[in-house]
């Protein structure tokens, strides 16, 4: 027996759920199908929620262990794993229970299985049952990826949710990869006093950064005591009763490294393998990323697919705007607008924080499009010294002839929390001198984006 419904969406993380809210709100006879252990998607349960309280936590540890630079007197700080893992779990479950709540509200049906494409309107479920619908959207998420490492497939190493869920300090750990999980993640373990290896394949950390920004972050790890090898070639992981082996060439030498821990943080790609995406004429790029046009739709028009599965960007507010879109598309919704990515607003959690917004000068170059450009260092600014947070500047990047904004890029002291000061004015096409006409207090952390401003203002002028 087949059910049906109109709008059908497979998985229940940020893009699903938000996609079947809005379906509701519209009218769509809505379900959910979602077969994962624990409901409420990567965000809360192992990506952004868990990451970032243990991040804050590993940022007072460290804050504490520098009293003596600010004439504190504080004998010893250390981490009790046990009490942070119990604080995590709980701040988690809270956050958890309230999705879970949303998600068996009633308002759409949940159905607690795995989905595969039998035709383009009818999915099977690992219950034997079949459902179809008029529109279907794909919000399947990510996993983590294996590269072909000689080796690496062959051993239980581990990857992000075993970081996450960790209730002991590990004396030495070996991190594979140098993107924002891998940063992210060794920092926090080398804060809390594990010794931490991290071993990049690209010539800088944060590849996807600018090469300035990256290398500020690098600098600020090597400085905190992380031995980092960036512009590697991994030749081998191997594994024993001792622990884990890892060789890998570094400027033309072979250097081997052990410890007892391993963590693959070389990336992630879309879940979908296991959809049988071909039976529904839907496609996708080699690495099974799908393919969507600028209304969330696949190559098979009444299937959308929003989140990590489809890209360009896995950031929870993008997943968030992609499904609602997606929604409204297959309601019928008129006057749509799609997701306006030179908007896009990216935040590392690392500690100098790095964040970006809109459109940078690689972006510009490639475009062959002219600006402006001016930075401010973090190590000249008032508050910032004070605070002993000396890494770091803020660029801004503008128009030549009226000076709008197209785009900034901070690394340093609350990056993330600073980088919202462009969001409304990039949103309203604001100029440089709109935002000069504006109060900045101080002193400050936000007031040293005053500075690049002013300059990019007096090279307009003159």
């Amino acid at each position: 027996m087949t059910k049906s419904c109109d709008f059908l969406v497979l998985g229940g993380g940020s893009a699903g759920f938000n996609a079947a809210r809005v379906a509701v709100s519209l009218g769509l006879r809505t379900a959910i199908v979602d077969g994962a252990r624990d409901l409420g998607g990567l965000c809360i349960l192992r990506g952004c929620m868990p990451s970032k309280t243990l991040l804050y936590m590993a940022d007072v540890l460290h804050l504490a262990k520098k009293g003596k630079t600010f004439g504190l007197r504080i004998p010893s700080a250390r981490a009790d794993m046990k009490a942070i893992h119990a604080r995590k779990k709980k701040i988690i479950g809270e956050f958890a229970d309230y999705r879970l709540q949303a998600l068996q509200s009633g308002k759409f049906d949940l159905i607690r299985a795995h989905a595969r494409f039998v035709d383009a309107h009818t999915v099977e479920l690992s219950n034997g049952k079949k459902i179809s619908a008029r529109h279907i959207l794909i919000g399947t998420g990510s996993r983590v990826s294996v590269p072909p490492v000689p080796g690496l497939a062959g051993v239980r190493c581990w990857t992000s949710d075993d970081v996450l869920d960790l209730d002991f300090i590990p004396k030495r750990v070996i991190v594979l990869g140098g993107g924002i999980v891998a940063c992210e993640l060794a920092q926090f373990l080398n804060r809390i006093g594990a010794r931490v290896t991290l071993v990049q394949r690209s010539p800088n950390i944060l590849r996807d950064h600018s090469a300035d920004a990256s290398t500020v972050v690098q600098r600020a790890f090597v400085d905190e005591g992380i031995e980092l090898f960036a512009g590697t070639q991994l030749q081998r992981v191997a594994h024993d009763r001792r622990g884990f082996t890892v060789e890998f060439l570094h400027d033309g030498r072979k250097i081997t490294r052990r410890a007892a821990h391993l963590f693959n943080a070389l990336g992630r790609e879309p879940h979908t393998a296991a959809l049988n995406l071909p039976a529904a004429g839907v496609r996708t790029r080699p690495s099974g990323q799908i393919v969507t046009n600028r209304w969330q739709q696949t190559s098979a028009p009444h299937i959308y697919a929003a989140g990590d599965c489809s890209g360009p960007a896995e950031i929870v507010h993008i997943a968030i705007q992609q499904g609602e879109l997606a929604a409204r598309h297959a309601a019928g919704v008129k006057k749509l607008k799609p997701v306006d990515y030179s908007l896009l607003l990216n935040v590392v959690f690392t500690d100098p924080q790095l964040a970006t917004i809109g459109l940078l000068e690689r972006d510009l170059d490639e475009r062959g499009v002219r600006y402006l450009v001016a930075s401010y260092p973090f190590n000249d600014h008032g508050k910032s010294i004070l605070m002993d947070a000396n890494y770091g500047y803020v660029k801004v990047i503008a128009e030549p002839k009226r000076g709008r904004i197209l785009g900034a890029e901070i690394v340093g002291q609350d990056a993330g929390e600073l980088i919202h000061a462009f969001s409304a004015p990039l949103a309203m096409r604001a100029t440089v001198f709109d935002l000069l006409r504006a109060p900045w207090y101080h002193p400050t952390l936000a007031e040293i984006i005053t500075y690049p401003l002013e300059e990019i203002a007096e090279q307009i002028k003159r």
